[in-house]
């Protein structure tokens, strides 16, 4: 009988567990979809994540933020690329995003010209203004202003001859104002309510570059938000003594700007914060975690290390210092006690197109999670 009990419980725990991978994969094939074009600023990409993020949020029973809705609007000015994404050189025609990026501050151009060699990855069309910059790896950004030039990076293993004519094709649109909102739930604790333990993560990535190019951002940031979606879903259902906060920033990509647009807009006061976990690249992890702010807050940083040796979780915790890279940053500066934890080891797909969900292995998914409620809880007592 007792084998019998050992057996059921073992296989309903793997069931949960397996559960929990299935719904990261489920969270991530969605944000990284076509219908989100890249969770950006063209095809309401943005808008559309930022919505059926706060349709989870009331699913799970998660409360507004500030009693009303869960958005915090704001807006800021960005360069879009909606339309033409045409680049030929030497006569043979790129692909947007495999072969060729255009960087972010990029003025649109329609034009032919020859390129002249300046250095051994410089390639200019004076006329024109338009740069030709070879790159090993292309990867895109986010850019708030246009410049009064176009720099076209290419993926050197496209062209099989130095760059000598170029044909473009590109339009650009910049926005001023764009709207955008951070996503913000809670919920209240059973016995002190005052006191905040806040989970973070950016649903935004790069969009798209032309019409039938986006960026997917599986691991940023599709990712992260799958753990901050699960966290919720957890505590939501099983409510602690402290209130359990969730945001979820827009603007991120941009220069971190949600996180930014909060902490000087607060929607609960930040000293009532007593530990910040930020969640960013969170879908690998064979070889361990980084934890930024680690050196800033090393009582912390060494029950987390705690946390994680007795649970055996993941192989290795690297410390790293104070670094403005996410949308903890902000908070630290506000004297907000925080961690940002990204994964290690797997996919090397960054701000580019092979940012995919279905080469995101989630292999350490689990065990992530487990740490983080983990810390949470030895955090709480």
């Amino acid at each position: 009988m007792k084998l019998k009990l050992l057996i059921l419980l073992l296989f309903f725990g793997n069931a949960t567990l397996a559960q929990d991978s299935l719904f990261a994969r489920r969270i991530v094939d969605t944000l990284t979809s076509k219908y989100f074009w890249g969770r950006g600023y063209t095809n309401d990409g943005m808008g559309k994540a930022a919505r059926f993020i706060a349709q989870e949020f009331k699913r799970y029973g998660l409360q507004p933020m500030d009693g009303k809705d869960y958005f915090q609007p704001f807006t800021f000015n960005v360069n879009t690329f909606p339309g033409k994404m045409e680049v030929t050189i030497n006569g043979a025609a790129l692909r947007p995003g495999i072969d060729f990026i255009v960087s972010p501050e990029s003025r649109g151009v329609a034009a032919k010209g020859t390129l002249e060699q300046k250095d051994s990855v410089t390639f200019i069309d004076a006329q024109n203004r338009v740069m030709v910059s070879l790159q090993n790896k292309l990867t895109w950004s986010v850019a708030q202003e246009v410049g009064d030039y176009t720099l076209i990076q290419v993926d050197k293993k496209a062209l099989n001859a130095m760059p000598a004519c170029i044909s473009t094709n590109i339009e650009n649109k910049l926005i001023n104002n764009f709207k955008a909102a951070n996503i913000c739930g809670i919920v209240k604790g059973t016995v002190k309510p005052d006191s905040v333990m806040m989970f973070t993560a950016h649903y935004d990535h790069l969009g798209g570059m032309g019409s039938a190019t986006y960026f997917p951002g599986a691991n940023d940031n599709a990712s992260g938000m799958a753990m901050l979606l699960s966290l919720a879903k957890y505590y939501a259902a099983h409510p602690e003594s402290y209130t359990m906060a969730f945001m979820c920033f827009a603007g991120e990509e941009a220069g971190i700007l949600g996180s930014k647009h909060f902490t000087e807009n607060p929607l609960i006061p930040l000293s009532s914060i007593k530990f910040l976990i930020n969640t960013d690249l969170a879908g690998t992890g064979g070889e361990g975690i980084t934890v930024v702010n680690a050196s800033v807050y090393p009582k912390q940083f060494e029950l987390l290390k705690q946390v994680n040796a007795k649970g055996n979780y993941l192989t290795k915790v690297y410390s790293r210092g104070k670094a403005a890279n996410s949308d903890h940053y902000w908070f630290t500066e506000k004297g907000v006690p925080a961690f940002f934890i990204y994964t290690m080891g797997g996919i090397k797909a960054y701000h580019d197109v092979f940012d995919v969900s279905k080469t995101l292995p989630l292999n350490e998914y689990n065990d992530l999670f487990k740490l983080i409620v983990g810390f949470n809880a030895e955090l709480m007592k």
